[in-house]
């Protein structure tokens, strides 16, 4: 197993395939979009294939594809297939906005693609296109429904919860009631230039705390009908590798998780890297610390690959320190 310097294994890498996406949501990228690196900066998918061989070689076995938004890569199921026949590698998931699986779904479920996350922080048809500034909320309830359909399981949905936003947090709870959906409502996370002068016009002060929300849902339900919720032990809880606290309803298909980067961080049990789609490495979100290993890939230099990666693992900060702000945005890092 990879272990970092204060004792925690670390088994789970979050690749970036590109920066790309086609949407520009609010909190991730101006609605101009970012400096996008030339195709040439990128890694290859052969190059990130031959990292996550030699990342499971250090003990990782769990691979999540992420962006920008990772169905606009060209080959993105050429990908999948080569990380999900690595020896060593157990799982492989993937965090997408969902818009374009009605068309790659069963691919995708073909090449062994495990799960997927769909990212939709309203269901309010308007604030939704606010949001993205442009999209259109029906192509993401698609996405869901062709998630389903190819049997990905746990389908999990990702709501960004932003205070002044006013979303209705009982409507997302109620999507796990009759289908197996579930809900993981996600603390604001300021990463990029802080204050809300991405653009994005949210600060540090529309994070709302997870014990805040979770006391106010469960009141919206139990008015609503719906009962309480109900706390899920670790044994119940929907298969993943993240750091979320489950609820459900009484007899509900699905489940709701919240996710307390901020208020009650999770740090004691990260058991991640990253690697952005122009191959650093980054062993915090919160950081702007970061190991190349591009050039080290691009040379077959396998064992310098390896070197850099143990050079991450005992860079992993012990905690964030709730800082605010980071030099790259959220579509940068990768989700």
């Amino acid at each position: 197993m990879a272990r970092d310097s204060h004792g925690r294994t670390i088994d789970y890498l979050r690749i970036s395939v590109t920066d790309r996406c086609n949407l520009r949501c609010m909190y991730c990228m101006p609605e101009e979009g970012v400096p996008f690196k030339p195709h040439g900066a990128m890694l290859t998918l052969e190059e990130i294939a031959q990292f996550v061989r030699l990342a499971a070689k250090e003990g990782f076995s769990r691979v999540r594809l992420t962006g920008g938004e990772p169905l606009v890569r060209l080959g993105i199921g050429e990908l999948v297939h080569q990380i999900a026949h690595t020896p060593g590698i157990e799982r492989i998931a993937m965090t997408t906005n969902g818009i374009l699986l009605p068309k790659m779904a069963d691919e995708l479920r073909t090449a062994g693609l495990s799960r997927v996350n769909i990212s939709l922080d309203t269901l309010d048809s308007e604030q939704f296109t606010r949001i993205t500034r442009w999209g259109e909320i029906n192509d993401v309830f698609a996405g869901i429904d062709a998630a389903l359909a190819v049997g990905f399981a746990p389908v999990k949905i990702n709501a960004v919860v932003v205070r002044s936003l006013n979303q209705d947090f009982l409507a997302f709870a109620r999507l796990s009631v009759d289908r197996p959906l579930h809900v993981r409502f996600i603390e604001y996370m300021p990463v990029g230039t802080s204050e809300g002068t991405d653009g994005s016009g949210w600060a540090a002060t529309d994070t709302i705390p997870n014990e805040e929300l979770i006391a106010l849902l469960d009141t919206q339900a139990r008015a609503a009908g719906l009962g309480a919720l109900i706390p899920l032990g670790d044994t119940a809880r929907p298969e993943g590798w993240g750091p979320a606290r489950y609820y459900h309803f009484e007899g509900a298909a699905g489940t709701i998780g919240f996710i307390s980067a901020f208020s009650r961080h999770f740090c004691a049990e990260c058991n991640r890297l990253r690697l952005t789609a122009e191959g650093a490495l980054r062993p915090c979100l919160f950081s702007d610390v970061e190991f190349n290993v591009q050039d080290a890939l691009r040379a077959g230099d396998d064992e310098t690959v390896r070197r850099v990666l143990r050079e991450a693992l005992g860079a992993k900060p012990e905690r964030h320190h709730n800082r605010v702000g980071t030099e790259r945005l959220m579509s940068q890092i990768g989700g």
